[in-house]
Parts: C-alpha cells; sequence; structure tokens
C-alpha cells in the first residue's frame, strides 16, 4: 500500500466527501459510507477530522477561501461598479455550476441534521456576499449609476436571485443549470 504525504489524505476525504454531495438525490452521508468511498476506516477518518462536521467545516472554508478570494480579485480589477457587481454574481453562479456538490453546502440543504454552527456560518457567507454586492453597489452609486439609497435593497435582491439560482441548480438534480439565461437576468436586475 502506497503511503499518503502529510495532508494528502484529509484533502483525499474533502474531495470524496465532496464528490458524494454531487448526487442528486441527496441521501444522507454517513461516515461508514465516506470511508469505504475512501478506503479507510472510521477510525481513520477520525485520526484527520475530529467529528463529520468538522469535515464540513473543511468544505466550508474551501468556498470561503474560493469565492472571497474571487471576489477581491474582481473588485481590484473593476472598477466599475455595475461591472464589478455583474461579475460577482456571474463568478457565484460558475462556481455552483462547477461545483454542485459545494452547491448543496452553500444551500444548507446538507447540513440540515449536523451541528448547528455549520448553518449559522453559511448564513454568515451570505452575508458577506451580499455586503459585497453593497459595496459594489455604491461604488456604481458614486459613478452615478444608481441612487445610492438603493444600494441595500439591489444588494438583497442579487442575493436572493443567487441563492435562489443555487437552490434550483440543487433542486433540479443539477439539471437546471445557475447559469442558464443569467446574462439577460442580471442586466434586467442591474437596470
Amino acid at each position: 500500500m502506497a503511503s499518503t504525504k502529510p495532508g494528502e489524505r484529509k484533502l483525499q476525504i474533502l474531495q470524496t466527501l465532496a464528490s458524494m454531495l454531487e448526487n442528486p438525490k441527496g441521501e444522507k452521508i454517513t461516515t461508514a459510507a465516506l470511508a469505504a468511498r475512501v478506503e479507510v476506516s472510521e477510525a481513520a477518518l477520525y485520526r484527520h477530522f475530529a467529528s463529520k462536521a468538522q469535515m464540513f467545516e473543511g468544505l466550508i472554508e474551501f468556498i470561503e477561501a474560493s469565492i472571497f478570494g474571487l471576489i477581491n480579485q474582481i473588485s481590484t480589477q473593476q472598477e466599475d461598479g455595475l461591472a464589478q457587481t455583474q461579475a460577482i454574481i456571474l463568478m457565484l453562479l460558475n462556481f455552483s455550476e462547477r461545483n454542485p456538490g459545494m452547491t448543496r453546502v452553500l444551500i444548507g440543504d446538507v447540513l440540515v441534521n449536523e451541528d448547528e454552527r455549520l448553518q449559522v456560518r453559511m448564513n454568515q457567507l451570505a452575508d458577506r456576499i451580499e455586503m459585497a454586492f453593497r459595496q459594489s453597489l455604491r461604488l456604481a452609486a458614486t459613478q452615478g449609476h444608481l441612487p445610492e439609497t438603493e444600494a441595500g435593497v439591489r444588494a438583497s435582491l442579487l442575493s436572493s436571485f443567487v441563492l435562489g439560482r443555487w437552490m434550483r441548480f440543487a433542486k433540479t438534480g443539477f439539471k437546471q443549470l445557475p447559469t442558464e439565461n443569467a446574462a439577460l437576468q442580471i442586466a434586467m436586475l442591474l437596470r
């Protein structure tokens, strides 16, 4: 049996968990099933993670690092507030489309019977996304694209739009893509 480098097994466990979340039937994932898929014992899983909640936290950390790294990149590269907002929305929809298993974490459906702090963390992630929209829309307001009083309301609307797209993607078994007709709808929301 080939030995794995430190950290490789932990990454393999997280990748396998994400892969299992891509099952459109959305069955509950057990540590026994995860261990079987990784081809290790359940005890081996617990050598890397203290609990299943900690495994989900690893996925959430990946999601946060990816999404907010890209939001920062967009904010730095795009000086126009409306274009920045549009780019953030499209990035969020594309992230979901490329990572169906992560979408189930984003909408919280796989976290329902898990530790409550995981759902709290996903709610905080949603709040941070809305805050990013608000910042971009405030920039757009200073550039004369929209009244500043609309920034908060539009940010909330755009957050709901993204969450709705993620939800529909997951609930249709990953058949209705989040990016389907998105460009036109985003243009309508930003008018």
